[in-house]
């Protein structure tokens, strides 16, 4: 029987014709200048929805916009091969064609962000997009749509399937199994991602996942203990810790870990602000719900009971239900929840240890690995531990890796592929070999 076809980029009439590599760069960058152009009203929509400050939202959009100029310009450069072939009446090629329809699942912590590192690559590829934002971050994607028919992307290019909460697992399913669907990209949380892994596997869809985190942040003996603590600083309580690569253990070699932990403290109290997210001094806005704040005083809890101590916060924010005091905990242990998975609040516990070898232990002992960072002024030590801690992004002397230039991922159960850079696009690429004979 006929199968369905995968369908790809149409030309501006809808046959079923390509859009050039040039018109697809064209539409891109028009769609980066729109949101550009409007990037003061898109901030605005991040911070209602999850609340995040208002600067941060800012930044937040100049980033996203990045992934469509930067696809836009990658779009024009996915180059195949000639290859010598052995037998003389042969030619080897090699093309790079579209997946097909990519299906993008995007969480609520970057509702911008998410999308355009994704869309961007698939867009540049080739490939129509069906995108399904987190539940409680919808407008975000609704408003690049209507920025997206601006710019002049073909309809049913790029689409959006907004649903509730009840709904996501069944929308998701749909997705991950419909056979008309060539390619799966998820960023989110790790078990989600197993089981979004299980529906592709019916039909052996190309898949990219971007999933939970446990970040180290490692402070060496030979460390500048000032850079450390300002690096610590932005790593942890961006997004009021909501973030896939934020840090969650910090630890602290003997020698100086009474110093950054004093001076940390003091940073956190002096230069974090809770509040709402259109509140010019605000640096800390609400968690995302009640759910959220319950888990950092789960980790708290269960931390202060086996010993630890809060240097400071450790409690609700009179503010509101939603919003948490950003928190220091000290005389850590391996041992406590905190430690052991992902908090994804304001929560910074701290782990004293004595040997290098110690600290990549405990860094590595976590099924997953998206980030690491680490501040060492020991070049041997440097390259030591960047190659040996088991992450897919490394941060040596800085708490904020991320750029579009860079390939996005991580290793073990943090996921699958790598987004934004020069690797980015090859995830809605498939790669065709055509044997011409007879020659």
């Amino acid at each position: 029987e006929a199968r369905p076809r995968r369908r790809v980029l149409p030309a501006g009439g809808g046959h079923g014709s390509l859009l050039s590599s040039q018109e697809r760069s064209v539409r891109l960058r028009r769609w980066y200048e729109l949101m550009m152009e409007n990037k003061d009203e898109l901030a605005r929509i991040i911070t209602a929805e999850n609340g995040k400050p208002l600067k941060e939202a800012q930044g937040e959009i100049l980033y996203s916009a990045s992934f469509l100029e930067w696809f836009a310009e990658e779009a024009r450069r996915v180059y195949g091969d000639v290859i010598p072939a052995s037998a003389k009446d042969r030619r080897i090629l090699v093309l790079k064609q579209p997946v097909g329809v990519a299906a993008i699942i995007t969480p609520w912590n970057f509702p911008s962000a998410m999308i355009t590192r994704k869309v961007g690559a698939a867009l540049a590829a080739g490939c129509t997009v069906v995108v399904k934002p987190a539940e409680d971050t919808p407008l975000s994607a609704l408003a690049l749509g209507e920025l997206a028919n601006q710019a002049g992307i073909p309809a049913g290019v790029y689409n959006v399937v907004p649903c509730s909460r009840q709904q996501t697992p069944a929308v998701g399913e749909v997705l991950c199994t419909d056979p008309l669907v060539a390619k799966i990209s998820f960023t989110g949380s790790t078990a989600t991602g197993k089981i979004l892994l299980k529906h592709a596997a019916g039909t052996v869809k190309r898949v990219s996942m971007e999933l939970g985190g446990h970040a180290p942040f490692i402070v060496f003996d030979s460390a500048n203990v000032d850079r450390a603590v300002a690096g610590a600083l932005a790593s942890k309580y961006r997004n009021s810790g909501q973030t896939c690569v934020c840090t969650n253990r910090f630890l602290v070699q003997k020698g100086i870990h009474d110093k950054f932990v004093e001076k940390f403290a003091k940073a956190i109290e002096r230069e974090l602000h809770v509040g709402s997210g259109f509140d010019a001094k605000t640096t800390q806005g609400p968690l995302i719900n009640e759910k959220a704040v319950e888990k950092v005083e789960r980790h708290i809890n269960d931390a202060v009971s086996q010993g630890a101590s809060v240097v400071t916060g450790g409690k609700r924010h009179s503010l509101g239900k939603n919003f948490f005091e950003p928190t220091l905990l000290s005389n850590v242990t391996t041992k406590m929840l905190c430690t052991q998975e992902e908090t994804f609040g304001p929560l910074a516990p701290v782990i004293k240890f004595e040997t290098e070898a110690e600290a990549i232990a405990i860094a590595n002992a976590a099924n997953v690995g998206l980030a690491g960072y680490f501040y060492s002024q020991d070049p041997a030590q440097i390259w030591r531990v960047a190659e040996q801690l088991e992450v897919g992004m490394v941060g040596v002397n800085e708490g904020i890796v991320s750029s579009v230039e860079s390939p996005f991922g991580g290793v073990k159960q943090s996921g699958l592929g790598r987004e934004g850079s020069k690797y980015g696009i090859d995830e809605y690429l498939e790669i065709k070999y055509v044997c011409f004979g007879g020659l």
